[in-house]
C-alpha cells in the first residue's frame, strides 16, 4: 500500500474496459468518504487537489490526509494534482510527494502547449512522477477553470497524437462535449463518440480523461433544493454515456460536482430538520455517508472498477 502513480492503473483499466474515478478533496470528510466507499468496492483510486484545495486547505494539510488515509485503508492511491496552471505550480507539487500532477496549457496556442507540457514531463519523470496534459477546452466554471462556450474547442485528433508523441505525456484530457460544473447541456446531453473512437483508435493503449464528467445524480439536486436550494435545471452527463467512454480507452473519469452536490444536500438537509443543531459533527457526519454512497455508486454502476485493488 502506498501512494502510487497511475500508470500500472491505467494499464489495467485499459485492458479491462473500466475507468478509475478521480475525486477532488477539500477536507477531511470528504476523503474519509471517498476512501470508505474505493475500500468497501476495493477499487482502484485516484484523489485530486484543484488549485481552489490548495488555497483552502493548504497542500500539507491536504498531503498528510491522503497519507493517513492510505495508512487507514491499506489502499493504493494516486495523488494528483488536477488542473495546475503552470510549471511552478507543478514543480511545488512534485516536491510536496504527489505521484501524478496535470499541466493545463489548453489555453495557450498548440506549440505553446507542447512547449510548457514538455517541460512539466521531463521534471516531473526526472522525479518518479506522472503528468496528465489537456489539448481542446472544455466549457463550465469550476474553481480556477473559467472558459465559455464561445471559446470552447474539441480534441483534434490528428493533433491529438502530434502532442503525445512530441510531449512524453502519460495520459490526455481530451474535449468531446463534457463541461465543468452543474450545467453541462442546453438541450439534449450529447458526446462526441465519433470523435472519441478515433482518437482511441490513433493513440491505442494510450490512457484518455474526461474532464467534466459528474452526472450530477437528481436525487441530490433535489434535495438541496428542496432545503433551500436555488440550482433547478442543472444536468450532468447520462451514466450510460461514462460507461460507453469508459469501453473507449477513457481509464480516468473526473468527479467533483457530485461531490460537492451529495454533501450540501446532506448538510441542508440536516439543518433544516435540526435547526438548533451546531456541533459540526452532527451535520458532517451525514455528509460524509451521503459521499460515501455516492461513490459507491459510481464505482459499481458508472466506472465498472470494484475489484480492482487487489
Amino acid at each position: 500500500m502506498g501512494l502510487v502513480t497511475s500508470t500500472e492503473m491505467f494499464k489495467r483499466a485499459y485492458e479491462g474496459g473500466y475507468a478509475i474515478g478521480a475525486f477532488n478533496v477539500n477536507n477531511m470528510e470528504i476523503i474519509q468518504g471517498i476512501v470508505e466507499a474505493a475500500k468497501e468496492e476495493k477499487s482502484q483510486l485516484i484523489l485530486q487537489v484543484s488549485a481552489g484545495a490548495r488555497k483552502y486547505a493548504s497542500p500539507i494539510y491536504l498531503k498528510k490526509l491522503v497519507e493517513a488515509a492510505v495508512e487507514d485503508s491499506g489502499l493504493d492511491i494516486v495523488l494528483h494534482l488536477d488542473h495546475g496552471e503552470d510549471f511552478e505550480i507543478c514543480k511545488k507539487c512534485v516536491d510536496d510527494g504527489f505521484t501524478s500532477v496535470m499541466i493545463d496549457a489548453s489555453y495557450l496556442p498548440f506549440e505553446e502547449n507542447i512547449k510548457l507540457t514538455k517541460q512539466v514531463v521531463e521534471y516531473a519523470h526526472a522525479h518518479g512522477v506522472v503528468v496528465e496534459a489537456e489539448l481542446g477546452r472544455l466549457a463550465g466554471v469550476e474553481d480556477a477553470v473559467n472558459v465559455s462556450k464561445e471559446d470552447a474547442t474539441y480534441t483534434d485528433p490528428d493533433e491529438a497524437v502530434e502532442f503525445v508523441e512530441r510531449t512524453g505525456v502519460d495520459s490526455l484530457a481530451i474535449a468531446i462535449g463534457t463541461s465543468h460544473g452543474a450545467y453541462k447541456f442546453a438541450g439534449e446531453p450529447k458526446l462526441d463518440f465519433e470523435r472519441l473512437e478515433i482518437i482511441s483508435k490513433k493513440l491505442e493503449g494510450f490512457p484518455l480523461v474526461l474532464h467534466g464528467a459528474s452526472t450530477v445524480l437528481p436525487e441530490f439536486v433535489d434535495m438541496c433544493n428542496k432545503y433551500g436550494g436555488d440550482i433547478p435545471g442543472a444536468q450532468g452527463v447520462p451514466e450510460e454515456m461514462l460507461r460507453r467512454a469508459a469501453s473507449l480507452g477513457v481509464c480516468k473519469i473526473n468527479i467533483d460536482t457530485d461531490l460537492r452536490l451529495a454533501m450540501t444536500a446532506a448538510i441542508r438537509k440536516h439543518l433544516v430538520e435540526n435547526p438548533s443543531d451546531f456541533d459540526p459533527r452532527k451535520y458532517l457526519g451525514p455528509a460524509r455517508l451521503a459521499i460515501k454512497e455516492m461513490v459507491q455508486h459510481k464505482i459499481k454502476n458508472v466506472l465498472g472498477s470494484s475489484n480492482t485493488n487487489l
